[in-house]
């Protein structure tokens, strides 16, 4: 299946599950996920995005389009000078699948490279989508393969790749991604955790795919991990206003983004940090970065989002804009390593 992607620029490595599962609203699936649901086995519910959200994507996208373009030119840079013009491109679902893209087209326009490009499902805590990797090294060589996603939070994503890869010794572990404000990959093109807007939505910047789903019944031993297909948003989809908005900053040289000093201490101690003053027990609940911020409040129930003090408000306007639809406090707190953090709400216990 390839939603509303183009053949030509993914081919989506996933089983189409549309219609055998019911998507659940937030506040019913927030529960069943801190009681010990896998987030896998359900689909949250996707709204068509508010007038007033997406007048913030659209800002998001006039404001940091070019930013995105300059993030992508350096981390294709960076691709093409590891892997040549071998390389397969293996972006991450459904976040990833879109900024694979850009990569593959940049690598085409720059280098003259036109890079095949799939994209897979991976899952915290269930680990990649193993049929879909032997389905890619069936056809190409493990050392040509590199992996995408949009940013790194706090590194579960990238810890639950590298315990996955294991299986598969000559496959390189790191992972390239746009903006790595805690520092956890080589492959970057920025360290700042600036707004890429297409954190902002959900499926309608993803192909109107929905998040990837693994649950028994729906997926075999043999297949690869499911997806569904939002068509009822299809008058809602972004995906391509998105793509072709970056892809037409390509050329300018003039996107350069700040390279924020070395933090004292790493993203995954600032959360631990963060979840003892905010009484949270489960680091789970945390999620740092702006893009991570975006997902929880679309997505889950938010408890507060943090935000930096004197950063960029531009970086942030579309969490304010969220923070007042979902009801949620918006508190400034002395971020280290992100200019957003997300704490979703502990509801098991009330369930």
């Amino acid at each position: 299946m390839n939603g509303t992607f183009l053949p030509c620029d993914v081919t989506l490595l996933l089983k189409d599950v549309t219609g055998c599962l019911s998507p659940i609203p937030a506040h019913e699936r927030e529960p069943l996920i801190q009681s010990g649901t896998h987030y896998s086995e359900m689909l949250p519910l996707e709204y068509a995005p508010s007038p007033e959200y997406m007048r913030a994507f659209e800002l998001a996208l006039d404001n940091f389009a070019g930013m995105t373009a300059g993030a992508v030119a350096k981390v294709s840079e960076k691709i093409y000078r590891r892997r040549g013009g071998d390389v397969v491109l293996v972006s991450l679902a459904r976040s990833g699948t879109p900024i694979g893209v850009l990569v593959k087209r940049r690598l085409k326009r720059k280098y003259g490279v036109d890079a095949p490009h799939y994209s897979v499902s991976i899952i915290r805590g269930r680990g990649i989508d193993k049929n879909a990797v032997r389905f890619i090294l069936d056809r190409h060589p493990p050392k040509s393969l590199q992996f995408v996603d949009g940013w790194t939070g706090k590194g579960a994503i990238l810890r639950e790749l590298k315990s996955a890869l294991t299986e598969f010794p000559d496959v390189c572990q790191e992972i390239a991604v746009l903006a790595d404000p805690p520092r956890l990959t080589g492959i970057y093109g920025t360290r700042e955790d600036f707004l890429i807007a297409s954190a902002c939505l959900n499926s309608t910047v993803c192909g109107l795919m929905s998040r990837t789903v693994l649950r028994a019944g729906l997926i075999g031993e043999g297949d690869f991990h499911g997806c569904v297909f939002y068509n009822e948003l299809k008058d809602e989809d972004k995906t391509y206003t998105f793509i072709d908005r970056v892809e037409g900053c390509f050329e300018s040289e003039n996107h350069e983004t700040k390279t924020p000093p070395a933090a004292e201490f790493g993203g995954i101690e600032e959360v631990y940090k963060i979840a003892a003053e905010f009484n949270v027990s489960d680091i789970n609940l945390i999620k740092p970065g702006v893009g991570e911020t975006t997902r929880v409040l679309l997505r889950r129930v938010p408890d507060a989002i943090l935000f930096k003090p004197g950063c960029d408000k531009r970086y942030i306007s579309h969490l304010l804009t969220l923070a007042r639809e979902k009801n949620a406090p918006a508190i400034e707190y002395p971020l280290v390593n992100y200019n957003a953090c997300g704490i979703i709400k502990t509801v098991a216990a009330n369930a």
